[in-house]
C-alpha cells in the first residue's frame, strides 16, 4: 500500500496568536508615516517665514519713524567774543621766537681780558655750533651717544668757550625738538645723576625749576697729568639745557659757578 505523500497532506502551521496577516496596510515605509513628516516640514517652514516677515515689518515700521530728538545740552551756548585779538607778545618776551632764532647770540659773551679757549681743550664745532657728531665726542662711547641723541631729538647745540687766569669755561645751549618727550630736562636729569655721584658740594639755581651748580672737592687729572678741580652747572628752560662746565688749577668757587650759572639763565 503506497503511503500517502506527507508533505503535501501536512496542515499549514497557522500564524502566531494576535499577530496579523501581512498585507498592503502593515508596509512600514509607506502610508500613515509620510504623511506625518510632511506636515511637520510645513509647520516648520510657516514658522521661519513668520519670524523673517515680522523682522522686516519691524525695521520698516522703525524706518517709517520720526528720528527722536536729542535732549538739550547741559551747557548753555557761550557767545562770541567781540573786539579785537590780543597782540601778539613782542619778541624780546617771546621766548620761542628768541631761542628759535640765532642760539649763539643767547650765549654769555667772554669777558674782558679773557683769552679764547684752547682748541685742544675745548672744541667749539663751527662758528660756535656743535653738530650731532661734535656733541656726541663730548662723551665716552661716542658712537652709542650718537645714537641716543639722534633718538632723543637733538636738533643743535650752540657752544662758546675762554680762558681766565685761574680757570677755563665752556657753555653750551642744547635744543631739542621734543615732540615726543621733553629731553632737554631729561638730558639735565642725566647730567646731574653724574655730578651728584661725584664727591661734590651743590646748590640749587635761583630762579630755575631743575638748575644746580656742582663744585668738585677732589682734583682730577688734567693734560700733562697736572691736578685739575671742575665744576658745573646744569639747567633746562623750554626745549634749550644749559651746561656750563669749569676747569682750573685751583679749586672753583661757589661764587664762580652760580655767577656763570644765572647769568645765563637770565639771557634765556
Amino acid at each position: 500500500m503506497e503511503q500517502p505523500d506527507k508533505a503535501n497532506d501536512a496542515p499549514s502551521a497557522p500564524s502566531s496568536a494576535g499577530e496579523p496577516e501581512a498585507g498592503p496596510s502593515a508596509d512600514a515605509s509607506g502610508g500613515h508615516g509620510r504623511g506625518h513628516g510632511r506636515t511637520a516640514a510645513l509647520i516648520g517652514t510657516a514658522l521661519v517665514l513668520g519670524l523673517i516677515a515680522g523682522t522686516c515689518t519691524g525695521y520698516l515700521v522703525q524706518a517709517g519713524r520720526e528720528p527722536t530728538p536729542l535732549p538739550p545740552l547741559a551747557q548753555p551756548v557761550l557767545p562770541q567774543a567781540t573786539g579785537k585779538a590780543p597782540a601778539p607778545l613782542p619778541a624780546a618776551q617771546d621766548r620761542r621766537v628768541r631761542t628759535d632764532g640765532d642760539l649763539r647770540a643767547l650765549l654769555l659773551e667772554k669777558p674782558r681780558g679773557a683769552k679764547q679757549a684752547d682748541e685742544s681743550d675745548w672744541p667749539v664745532g663751527a662758528d660756535g655750533w656743535m653738530d650731532l657728531a661734535e656733541y656726541a665726542e663730548n662723551f665716552g662711547e661716542s658712537d652709542r651717544m650718537f645714537g641716543q641723541l639722534a633718538m632723543g631729538e637733538f636738533r643743535r647745540a650752540a657752544v662758546t668757550a675762554w680762558a681766565g687766569k685761574d680757570h677755563s669755561v665752556e657753555i653750551r645751549l642744547v635744543q631739542f625738538r621734543q615732540e615726543r618727550t621733553l629731553a632737554a630736562a631729561d638730558a639735565v636729569d642725566d647730567n646731574q645723576y653724574w655730578a651728584d655721584a661725584a664727591d661734590t658740594d651743590s646748590w640749587v639755581v635761583p630762579g630755575t625749576g631743575d638748575g644746580r651748580a656742582y663744585v668738585h672737592n677732589r682734583p682730577g687729572t688734567g693734560p700733562g697729568n697736572e691736578p685739575r678741580y671742575g665744576a658745573e652747572a646744569f639747567a633746562s628752560r623750554g626745549d634749550v639745557a644749559m651746561e656750563i662746565w669749569v676747569y682750573g688749577s685751583k679749586r672753583v668757587s661757589k661764587k664762580l659757578i652760580m655767577d656763570l650759572a644765572e647769568r645765563q639763565m637770565e639771557r634765556l
